[in-house]
């Protein structure tokens, strides 16, 4: 099972654990279809000044790219892998702060919008 980090970790380029042999083939492949896929980004944001500046080095696997595209858009993609999670909620208050923290019991959502993706790091069964 993955985490929503270990997704972040995939996109961000950063997943160290391959796994066997097949699931380490596997996972070269979407390594290989996630830089083609930010390649074309990177050459569409290069076409203006201050992308251009920013990401003149960020080659070959676009790090600095994928970094600020995960921070960018990691609340959509939490929003989309918990879209038809009704009742879904995590197991501990993620919500709020310190000891006043309550579940996310709505699409694993706080106060039906709020996504809790600081949490990333959710201990795995």
């Amino acid at each position: 099972a993955r985490s929503f980090a270990d997704i972040g970790d995939i996109v961000r380029g950063k997943d160290l654990f391959y796994g066997n042999t097949h699931e380490s083939a596997q996972r070269k492949k979407l390594e290989e279809n996630l830089q083609k896929i930010f390649e074309k980004i990177h050459s569409g944001l290069t076409t203006t000044k201050g992308a251009k500046d920013h990401y003149k080095d960020d080659t070959k696997n676009y790090f600095q790219l994928r970094e600020d595209w995960w921070t960018a858009n990691r609340e959509t993609v939490w929003e989309a892998l918990t879209c038809e999670v009704v009742s879904g909620k995590y197991f501990r208050g993620t919500c709020g702060s310190g000891k006043t923290g309550t579940q996310a019991r709505d699409k694993c959502r706080c106060n039906g919008d709020q996504v809790p993706t600081y949490f990333d790091y959710v201990p795995q069964y």
